[in-house]
């Protein structure tokens, strides 16, 4: 099984309709079995979508926001649908961004949804507020397995601090981690090279970081330089984060499972970059791989 995640940027990036085109290239290279996306905007002036273009669209039952003409998921799996590639997919409208846009997160499966998830993990549920967060998942046909896609907000935010927004994820999925695995994949705003932060406190939590389980890795950096969100959380005296990036986009597991290999795409090297962050994606051993 192939997983993948990435932080989109969606509307906001310049060049957008060429980087739609060569997102949809990669996956159709790659095709993975699951996609997990963050920052999936659309605006809120755009007409509505036409229906026939939302064939594989499977609603959340949280969402209450309208699909429109611009939203990236949607353009996405229409492309891939034109490209005879044909993904199930999910969108769930989280805040207002930028004052023009509706963000949300979104997942993509090649087999069939069967069921959806959502829940709010932020201390604030004002739309207009863009410190909102909630987590979005799904299981799919043939599998027990529940699939999330996060983004987390920052360790030190007096407002919406990250120990709040975990205890109250981990509080929602105690459930379903007892009665079976249990994937969270995302943006995480956690780095993994600091300590005593936001990724030890998940890997305290008894989560399994795909990326030290995999046999094959490259350097897992996700976010090359400094960013929309770490601008002011980012001291030019952090030569690490300078220099090297950062791997703060995660692919989490609730139990060790067999991984062959975690790798960055969209990078510029594999795959064009589409993104301010660049994509991560991993293979699973299943019983039918060797």
């Amino acid at each position: 099984m192939k997983i993948l995640t990435l932080n989109t940027h969606s509307l906001i990036e310049e060049n957008y309709q060429e980087k739609l085109q060569k997102f949809a290239m990669i996956i159709q290279r790659e095709q993975p079995d699951i996609i997990a996306l963050q920052e999936v905007n659309q605006s809120v002036s755009a007409p509505l979508a036409d229906p026939d273009r939302l064939t594989d669209y499977f609603p959340c039952q949280d969402n209450y926001v309208s699909i429109r003409q611009d939203n990236h998921a949607a353009q996405a799996a229409w492309l891939l649908h034109q490209a005879g590639l044909t993904y199930h997919w999910t969108w769930l409208a989280l805040k207002l961004g930028y004052g023009k846009y509706d963000e949300g997160i979104a997942l993509f499966s090649r087999q069939p949804i069967t069921n959806t998830d959502s829940f709010r993990i932020s201390l604030t549920s004002d739309y207009g507020n863009w410190k909102m967060r909630k987590v979005l998942g799904i299981q799919t046909q043939g599998r027990n397995d529940w699939f999330y896609t996060v983004h987390m907000g920052w360790w030190n935010d007096t407002e919406e601090p990250f120990q709040s927004q975990w205890k109250h994820l981990e509080f929602c999925l105690k459930e379903k981690k007892a009665s079976g695995i249990v994937w969270l994949m995302g943006d995480f705003n956690s780095p993994a090279e600091i300590r005593a932060e936001g990724y030890d406190f998940i890997h305290c939590s008894g989560w399994k970081d795909t990326y030290l389980l995999a046999k094959q890795k490259d350097d897992g950096i996700t976010v090359a330089g400094v960013i929309d969100g770490w601008r002011d959380k980012i001291k030019d005296s952090d030569s690490h984060t300078n220099r090297n990036g950062m791997r703060i986009d995660h692919i989490w597991c609730s139990q060790n499972v067999p991984v062959i290999s975690s790798n960055i795409v969209f990078n510029g090297s594999n795959g064009p970059v589409v993104s301010d962050h660049f994509g991560l994606m991993i293979h699973t051993k299943g019983a039918d791989e060797s």
